[in-house]
């Protein structure tokens, strides 16, 4: 339900957009900051929000962000004037962390098996508020006063607020340390910058010195940004966990998602506005093309508990792909079916079924993927990225249909068009994404732990080496006593790590780090919160001796070891006896290979690492020389 009013308080407002300069006395550029204001306020607020919710308390962060968008209603309500619009309308954006919050909330309370379900209806409710806002916003614009669009949100979060107070408990799952205040600040400019660029692209032009300065300058801040994070314990953002390959390319598919998925409403509703006149057309006004938007927002929530269904039953891959492949297919078909009000409705529903398939399964892939205690901050960007590929569907979209405008002063239809290939493109890529984690679940199969753990009892530590140094970037994986997965977690620039665990019980701890051999312990915990370090005390290395081919040693050889994709990882002389000792290079395969500089003798052999130190003697192959180069008989052009 919290859902559904942020969708309600997102969409309502869109409807009286266009009555809003005559109503309060302004340009309709003007008029535009009252949906700008609510995207940049909802993007910057929603990794903020989302890991304060981590740190602090879910069930409170929920509570705070209800309140800040009634406030955001009582400004409204009473306004008169752009500025209190605009200041009304970013209050209740920064209701959009609602959404990752109220999903990591879900995962807390509900067992595993529960969580795909409640986070597809989770789903349905954004989608079904979307589709009542927009005719009801502009039934509510018609028959009452028009403030009634901005304050109804807020008398809705009210309501909500008593329901979380009496049907959500706290979350015990809290992720220890001081908030990143330089992070949040970085974060945010750089948002409200590159999202002002997006968004307002259009009215001041996309080569105007106001949209390249804030695209330049945001982007220059996220450059600053992600190695501050980097180096900082209890980062806003936790680089490490974002860079995995899984969840990396979960958040660039939620990206191509939400452009793709605002492509559909976008489009569809300029197909049902357009006067008929065009020859494509269907002539109908605001609020009955709203209602025919509605059945797809029918739609989706009818196919939650089908999608919760597939994700829990094949997994979240699949399910992604799936969508995907449904979505591309859909909007391909649309190019020549979109002549009919049934024609366009059909689309929009086959297009939503696609999207709900793979909005539904986002959450749950990116919740398997990070931490206990990172999932609100992990489905925060999850859920930011979204929005920017919203914002960046409505920027295309404006500049693909302003550059086929006609003297009529409608776009070509072959302007529409080009917008469905790209959101047919943009959902193909997401395909293509998503596949090879697919086959590698297949491939895997479906392993059922043997016990059932609910990790909510959250633990510190440190992973350190024998000076008592913490170790950055070790992975720290906790399982219970019969070998389930519990939790895992990064350790942060100071070696802290904070996993979720079981609760006071026996737990088995594995520490491990790029350049180091792996430690274990097996621990009883208590009520205490805080565990010994892991000492990580042997180095990982690579030892050896290198010989001639009479088994003498060779001292001053070169020893090299290289990525077998190109490149050196890392090299070292012989002593005088031969021998040898690398650094281990991560997880891989590689070559290491041994060069006898006087004589010219090599010899290379494959490395295998894989965290534990490895012991290689290499003898060098009898020295020759190069083959002379090959002469070619000019007549005929073949080697002699």
């Amino acid at each position: 339900m919290c859902g559904t009013v942020v969708s309600l308080q997102q969409t309502m407002v869109l409807p009286l957009v266009p009555d809003l300069p005559d109503l309060i006395g302004t340009t309709a550029g003007n008029a535009s900051w009252m949906v700008t204001a609510t995207l940049v306020a909802g993007a910057v607020a929603t990794p903020v929000i989302s890991r304060m919710a981590d740190m602090y308390g879910k069930r409170r962060m929920i509570l705070v962000t209800l309140g800040i968008v009634a406030l955001g209603a009582l400004v409204g309500g009473f306004a008169t004037s752009l500025p209190f619009l605009i200041l009304a309308r970013a209050l209740q954006g920064i209701g959009m962390a609602l959404v990752p919050v109220g999903i990591a909330t879900m995962r807390d309370e509900l067992e595993p098996d529960q969580v795909p379900l409640a986070v597809a209806l989770m789903s349905a409710t954004l989608a079904i508020g979307a589709g009542v806002g927009l005719p009801l916003g502009g039934y509510l614009a018609q028959v009452v006063d028009w403030h009634a669009v901005l304050w109804l949100p807020g008398v809705l979060a009210l309501v909500m607020v008593g329901l979380v107070i009496a049907t959500v408990s706290e979350s015990s799952v809290r992720t220890p340390g001081a908030f990143d205040v330089r992070g949040a600040t970085l974060l945010s400019l750089a948002l409200v910058l590159v999202l002002l660029s997006v968004s307002k692209g259009s009215d001041w032009g996309w080569t105007d010195a106001r949209t390249l300065g804030c695209l330049a300058a945001g982007a220059a801040l996220l450059a600053v940004f992600v190695p501050l994070e980097l180096r900082i314990p209890n980062p806003l953002v936790d680089i490490r966990t974002a860079a995995q390959p899984v969840v990396m390319s979960a958040n660039t598919i939620s990206l191509l998602m939400g452009f793709a998925m605002f492509v559909n409403m976008l489009v569809s509703t300029q197909l049902l506005q357009t006067p008929t006149d065009t020859g494509y057309g269907l002539g109908l006004d605001a609020l009955h093309a709203g209602l025919w938007m509605a059945p797809s927002a029918v739609a989706f929530g009818l196919l939650a508990p089908v999608s919760g269904w597939v994700t829990r039953r094949f997994g979240p891959e699949p399910a992604i792909a799936a969508g995907g492949l449904i979505m591309a297919v859909s909007y391909l078909a649309r190019i020549p079916f979109s002549d009919t009000i049934a024609l366009v409705v059909v689309g929009t529903i086959t297009v939503t079924i696609g999207t709900a398939l793979a909005y539904s399964a986002l959450p749950t892939l990116i919740m398997r993927s990070v931490p206990v205690t990172e999932t609100a901050a992990a489905n925060g960007l999850n859920t930011l990225l979204r929005s920017v590929g919203t914002s960046s569907a409505s920027a295309v979209t404006a500049a693909v249909l302003a550059a086929t405008i006609t003297a009529s002063g409608f776009p070509t239809y072959g302007g529409l068009a080009t917008t469905f290939v790209l959101a047919a493109v943009a959902s193909a890529v997401s395909v293509g994404l998503i596949i090879p984690f697919a086959r590698q679940r297949f491939a895997e199969g479906e392993t059922q732990p043997t016990e059932r753990l609910t990790a909510d009892h959250v633990v510190r530590g440190r992973v350190v080496d024998a000076k008592g140094d913490g170790i950055a970037g070790a992975v720290v994986t906790v399982m219970g006593g019969r070998g389930s997965h519990v939790d895992w977690s990064h350790t942060d620039s100071a070696g802290d790590f904070s996993v979720a665990t079981a609760g006071p019980m026996r737990h088995l701890f594995v520490a491990t780090a790029p350049g180091w051999s792996p430690a274990s312990a097996y621990v009883d915990l208590t009520d205490n919160r805080t565990i010994a370090p892991f000492v990580m005390s042997e180095r990982a290395t690579v030892i050896g001796r290198v010989t001639d081919h009479d088994q003498r040693p060779v001292p001053d050889a070169s020893v090299v070891i290289t990525r077998r994709s190109g490149g050196s990882v890392s090299w070292v002389r012989t002593d005088t006896e031969g021998q040898y000792s690398l650094p281990l290079p991560k997880e891989g395969v590689y070559d290491l290979t041994a060069v006898d500089r006087t004589s010219g003798a090599t010899t290379s052999r494959i490395l295998m690492s894989g965290g534990r130190s490895v012991s290689a003697d290499l003898q060098l192959d009898q020295p020759g020389s190069l083959p002379s180069p090959v002469d070619a008989d000019p007549a005929s052009g073949v080697p002699d």
